[in-house]
């Protein structure tokens, strides 16, 4: 196995920097124990290092041909898989997620760098239109415009809890940002600090590799309240990607707000990811189904954002039945080891509450350690549910609550009540299909996405999927962070009217040296 030595040093513009703020230790949440090495955290001076390499570097970064462009995503990708042993050894150490999540999660990150290499290929996402000059028109000619996508500038993005790797370093928003030929600045989670590390080195070996500016890529330790927020409100940087709590994503908003000129915050925030089962899909066994339920919502702890956090169930006999298999999984169910302390003392506390608001209707076993409290399944009714904000807050890990209907004409009343949601899962049968048809246009309006028969953890990474939703559960709804429409959040058009061929950039010339598509007086030119 590769090995790599861990300096406890921010990585900014290719070389290692010593902070000169207070030290800090990930904390191994299995056991409670501080890990090696002490992490050094920057202060706002050398935070502008960073900002200012990023703002040098990015006219010749967001310039790159498309090849070498590509060619520098997919090294980033070799680079990872190349320490992927090393990197899963250390995010279990921080994390206490299991080798297996973790081995499909640098599978997530390097396949997610490789989709964006295919999308800067392609050229599509440059949003190429052409209206040609029309000097014959009458009663006024058309002069010519060209249009294009250009990339923002520098993107700060803050590393996720719960995913160290895929929504992390060189996850799905740094991956999205350098795809649009934005250099990032990347500020590390403080519970994985030798994951990020790692990770970080590698794209570092890959920009030098292909003779990039050192500046496309810093990754920094610092405190959130001082280099955070000083991070979000530096002239240099242009936007801003985020995977977290609704109070740390909406602190971001505010800041950046704030400047003299606001920058747009992508921040993915809090969901309860509702689940509406109709009577149809309860005619058969239930025992599936309940185990489906049951393990989307206590896998990796339940620290998913996508985790189904409300389950609603007709009342009655095969509701009961439901209900019943439920509290058999769950009753068996061996809690496993939360993110940090803090995150399981987060759950302690939300889980508390909630017993004061509805029946607790089964709980499992704790799991060895301190961080590994048991699962909780509560349930209610859709009248109190309805009623009752407490019930509708999000607890980040392994609970849920069951909300049992007697009507399902009372459904989209209920769901016009949810706030926004990254998903909503119907499960149902023909029989069900014109009930449900009264549920979709409520979840169009409240959810980025809507599944069938399947349950919400397990987001795939393509050109189709929408992860993201209407507020809170993400700061702009117009945009996903998973998937190749991810890159959109990083780009802005820009229009070019009747400039000389030679002042043309390479995307909209009459040549099209590059081959990317157009669309040419509103018709597909196709690529050549």
């Amino acid at each position: 196995m590769i090995t790599f030595e861990l300096t406890g040093h921010s990585l900014i513009a290719g070389r290692p920097v010593a902070g000169t703020g207070a030290e800090f230790r990930a904390i191994a949440p299995a056991t409670g124990e501080p890990l090696e090495p002490a992490y050094s955290q920057i202060d706002v001076d050398q935070l502008r290092e960073a900002t200012a390499a990023a703002a040098a570097a990015f006219t010749s970064f967001s310039s790159l041909p498309p090849e070498r462009h590509a060619a520098f995503l997919e090294s980033v990708a070799d680079e990872i898989d190349g320490v992927r042993d090393l990197v899963v050894e250390r995010a279990a150490q921080e994390t206490g997620l299991t080798a297996v999540r973790l081995t499909g999660e640098v599978a997530r990150t390097t396949g997610q760098l490789r989709m964006f290499a295919g999308v800067v290929r392609s050229g599509l996402f440059r949003g190429v239109r052409l209206d040609p000059a029309r000097p014959e028109r009458t009663p006024a000619p058309r002069l010519d415009i060209r249009q294009r996508k250009v990339a923002l500038g520098p993107v700060a993005v803050f590393g996720a809890s719960n995913f160290p790797l895929a929504f992390s370093t060189a996850g799905g928003d740094t991956a999205s940002a350098l795809a649009a030929g934005c250099p990032v600045v990347f500020k590390a989670h403080s519970s994985h600090p030798g994951t990020s590390e790692i990770v970080a080195a590698a794209i570092t070996r890959a920009v030098r590799s292909h003779d990039l500016h050192p500046g496309v890529f810093s990754a920094i330790f610092g405190p959130g309240r001082t280099v955070g927020q000083a991070l979000v409100t530096d002239p240099a940087i242009q936007a801003v990607g985020f995977t977290g709590s609704r109070l740390g994503g909406l602190s971001l908003v505010a800041a950046a707000a704030a400047r003299p000129v606001p920058i747009p915050v992508y921040a993915e925030m809090s969901s309860v990811n509702p689940v509406f089962i109709l009577p149809g899909a309860l005619a058969g066994d239930v025992s599936d189904l309940a185990a489906g339920y049951v393990a989307s919502a206590v896998g990796s702890s339940g620290q998913l954002c996508t985790q189904p956090g409300s389950v609603f169930v007709p009342a009655g006999e095969r509701g009961d039945a439901f209900v019943a298999a439920v509290g058999e999984a769950i009753t068996a169910a061996v809690g496993q080891t939360m993110l940090s302390p803090s995150i399981a003392g987060a759950w302690r506390d939300g889980v508390a509450t909630r017993d004061e608001h509805a029946e607790v209707a089964a709980r499992g076993v704790a799991g060895p350690g301190p961080n590994a409290p048991a699962p909780v399944i509560h349930a209610t009714g859709l009248e109190s549910f309805v009623s009752n904000d407490v019930l509708h807050a999000e607890i980040f890990g392994a609970a849920s609550l069951i909300v049992r209907y007697d009507d399902v004409a009372d459904l989209p009343a209920a769901a016009e009540r949810l706030e926004g949601q990254l998903t909503a899962t119907l499960h149902l049968t023909e029989d069900d299909v014109a009930q449900a048809a009264a549920l979709i246009p409520v979840l169009e309006r409240k959810v980025g996405r809507i599944l069938a028969n399947g349950w919400p953890t397990g987001v795939e990474v393509g050109h189709a999927m929408v992860h993201g939703g209407p507020f809170p559960s993400t700061s702009d709804s117009r945009t996903t962070s998973v998937g190749s429409l991810s890159i959109e959040r990083f780009l802005r058009p820009v229009a070019y009217q009747n400039l000389p061929e030679a002042l043309l950039p390479e995307p909209v010339k009459q040549a099209n040296p590059w081959g990317v598509p157009r669309l040419v007086d509103g018709q597909i030119e196709g690529a050549r």
